[in-house]
C-alpha cells in the first residue's frame, strides 16, 4: 500500500512542478513579446480601435478616459463646471477675451475635441486653426496640407508611408493661418486609417436602468465619436506605429524644446539637454533622438500641457527662448514682435484697454520647478502609473489625477499611509487656492483704482505705467490659476508667483490712488530719541 501512495504523491508533485515550469516559461515568453501584431497600423491610423487589437491592455485603460468621476484635485477627471460661475473674478481677469464668455473645468482626453467644438469661445468667436494642435489627432492633416503646399500628391498611401517631418511642419504653418472652422473641415477630410467605419470608440453599454445623466453623457460621447474621420489625441500621436516606441509628434513642442536647449536656463531635470549643450550642437536638439525614455514620458505630455501662443497673427509657438519660469516666458513675450511689426500681446483688456498676456495651461513649466521633476519623476509616473498585467508591466492609459490611484501613482515612492498623502495634497492645494483668491482680490482692487484714476483725469503717460503693472499682475495670477495642479506641481514656486501678482496689483493700486488724490503737503520726518536701549 505504501509504495502505491508514494507513487501517487510523486506523480502529483511531478505534475505540479511541470505546471509551474510551464507557467514560468509562458510568463517569460509573454514578457519577452508583450504584444502580437494582428492588425497593421501606420502613420495615418488616427482611429485608435485598430491599435487596441494589437495592444489591448493599453487600449482598455485608454477607453476609460471617458469616465468623469468628480474630484477636488483638478486634472482630467473633473466635471465640466463653469469656472466663471465658481469664480466671478475670472470675468474681470479675462474681460474682452473669449474666456470671459465660456471657461470650464477640464475633462478626460476622450472629450478634448468635442468640448472644443462646442465651447462658446469657438461658436461665438472666430478662433485660430492652431487650436487643433493639441485637441485632435491632427498630424496626418498637417502632413496632407503640407504635401499639397509642397506640390506633393497626398494619396492615402503617401500619408501612411512615413512621418515626413518637412510636410508636417509645412502643414502646421498652413493650418495656423486658417480659422478654426477651416482647419476643422480639413481635419474631417483626412482619412483616419479605417475609412467608412465610423463606429463609436466608447459605446454606451447602457441598460434600462440607466439614469438620464448617463444617457445624456453617452449620447454626447457617441455623437462625437460618430463624426467620421476626426479623433481626439490618439495612439499615433505619442507612439510609433512600427514598434510602439514613445515619441514626440507636435511641431510646436519640437521648435520650443530646441529653443529651450539653446537658452542658458539651467534644466537639471532634463539631463539630455545638458548633455546636448556640452556637445557640438551641430544639429538642433531633437527629443526623439537625444532624450531618454524617462524624459519622453514627460515630453509626450508637454506637447500640449504647456504655455504657448495660439491665435491668428502668427504660427503657434512655445515661448521658451529664455527658459521655463514665468518671468522668463514674460521676457520672451516682451521682446517678441509679430510678423506685421507690432509688439506682442494676446489681447486688449476690455476694461482698461491694456495689452496683456494670456496663460494657457502651463503644467510642464510649473512641474519643471518642482521637487518631482528634480527627482526624476515623469508626468506618466503619476498620471499614467505602471500596472501589472500578468507578466507584463503596462503603463495605464487612463490619464487621471493621481489622487484617484494613490497606490500605484504615489505609494510606489512614498511609503506612508494613503490618508497622509491625501492630507499633504489637500494642504498644498488649499494653500494655493487661498493665495489665488487673495491675488484675485488684489487684481480687482487694482482695476477699480485704475478706473478711478482715469476718471480723475490721468494722462495716457500715467496710465501706461499702470498698464505695465496690470499686465505683470494679471499674467502671474493667470499663470497659476490656469495651471491644473492647483499648485501641487511646484507649491513654493506657485506661491512665489502669486505673491508677485499681489505685489504688482497693489503697486498699481497705490500708483492709481496717488494719481487721483490731491498733492500731499510736504512733511519732514522728525526723529524721536531712543529710550531703553542698553549700550
Amino acid at each position: 500500500m505504501l509504495p502505491v501512495i508514494l507513487c501517487v504523491v510523486v506523480a502529483v508533485v511531478t505534475v505540479g512542478v511541470a505546471v509551474l515550469l510551464m507557467t514560468i516559461f509562458e510568463h517569460k515568453q509573454e514578457a519577452r513579446q508583450p504584444y502580437v501584431r494582428l492588425v497593421d497600423v501606420n502613420e495615418a491610423s488616427t482611429d485608435p480601435v485598430p491599435w487596441g487589437t494589437n495592444w489591448p491592455y493599453q487600449f482598455d485603460s485608454y477607453r476609460r478616459s471617458v469616465d468623469s468621476t468628480k474630484t477636488e484635485h483638478g486634472g482630467s477627471s473633473a466635471m465640466p463646471a463653469s469656472k466663471l460661475e465658481q469664480d466671478p473674478w475670472l470675468k474681470r481677469l479675462y474681460s474682452g477675451y473669449a474666456f470671459s464668455i465660456d471657461y470650464r473645468e477640464a475633462r478626460g482626453h476622450a472629450y478634448m475635441l468635442h468640448d472644443q467644438e462646442v465651447t462658446e469661445r469657438v461658436t461665438k468667436r472666430t478662433q485660430s486653426g492652431a487650436c487643433l494642435h493639441c485637441h485632435a489627432s491632427v498630424i496626418p492633416t498637417y502632413r496632407r496640407l503640407g504635401m499639397i503646399s509642397l506640390g506633393e500628391e497626398p494619396t492615402p498611401e503617401n500619408l501612411a508611408e512615413d512621418f515626413n517631418w518637412p510636410a508636417v511642419m509645412e502643414g502646421f504653418r498652413v493650418s495656423s493661418g486658417m480659422t478654426y472652422a477651416e482647419a476643422h473641415a480639413e481635419l474631417l477630410k483626412t482619412p483616419d486609417g479605417t475609412p467608412g467605419k465610423a463606429m463609436s470608440l466608447f459605446p454606451s453599454g447602457l441598460d434600462g436602468d440607466a439614469s438620464d445623466e448617463d444617457i445624456e453623457s453617452a449620447a454626447i460621447i457617441d455623437a462625437h465619436h460618430m463624426m467620421g474621420e476626426a479623433h481626439p489625441v490618439s495612439c499615433v500621436d505619442c507612439h510609433s506605429p512600427d514598434d510602439m516606441s514613445v515619441r514626440v509628434t507636435r511641431p510646436g513642442f519640437m521648435e520650443g524644446i530646441a529653443k529651450l536647449a539653446e537658452s542658458d536656463d539651467p534644466v537639471p531635470h532634463l539631463p539630455s539637454i545638458e548633455r546636448w549643450r556640452q556637445g557640438s550642437r551641430k544639429q538642433p536638439y531633437d527629443p526623439n533622438i537625444n532624450a531618454s525614455r524617462q524624459e519622453m514620458r514627460s515630453f509626450t505630455c508637454a506637447q500640449c500641457h504647456v504655455e504657448y501662443y495660439c491665435a491668428t497673427k502668427e504660427t503657434l509657438f512655445f515661448p521658451w527662448d529664455n527658459g521655463l519660469k514665468v518671468e522668463q516666458i514674460e521676457a520672451t513675450f516682451d521682446d517678441h514682435v509679430f510678423p506685421d511689426g507690432e509688439s506682442f500681446y494676446d489681447w486688449k483688456h476690455g476694461e482698461t484697454g491694456a495689452k496683456v498676456y494670456k496663460a494657457q495651461h502651463p503644467e510642464f513649466e510649473l512641474w519643471s520647478q518642482g521637487i518631482h521633476a528634480r527627482s526624476g519623476v515623469s508626468c506618466a509616473d503619476c498620471h499614467m502609473p505602471y500596472e501589472r498585467q500578468g507578466a507584463t508591466k503596462v503603463s495605464s492609459h487612463w490619464v487621471q489625477s493621481p489622487m484617484l490611484n494613490i497606490n500605484n501613482a504615489c505609494q510606489t515612492c512614498h511609503n506612508v499611509p494613503e490618508s497622509e498623502l491625501r492630507e499633504k495634497v489637500a494642504t498644498i492645494q488649499g494653500r494655493t487656492k487661498k493665495m489665488i483668491q487673495r491675488a484675485a482680490v488684489a487684481m480687482t482692487d487694482m482695476l477699480d483704482a485704475m478706473h478711478e484714476a482715469k476718471a480723475a483725469g490721468a494722462t495716457e503717460e500715467q496710465m501706461a505705467e499702470l498698464y505695465e503693472l496690470q499686465k505683470k499682475a494679471m499674467w502671474r495670477l493667470d499663470f497659476i490659476s490656469s495651471e491644473n495642479s492647483k499648485g501641487f506641481h511646484a507649491d513654493q514656486e506657485a506661491v512665489r508667483i502669486l505673491g508677485e501678482s499681489i505685489d504688482y496689483s497693489r503697486q498699481a493700486q497705490a500708483m492709481a490712488n496717488r494719481i487721483r488724490a490731491p498733492k500731499a503737503p510736504l512733511t519732514k520726518a522728525k526723529a524721536e530719541p531712543v529710550h531703553g536701549v542698553t549700550k
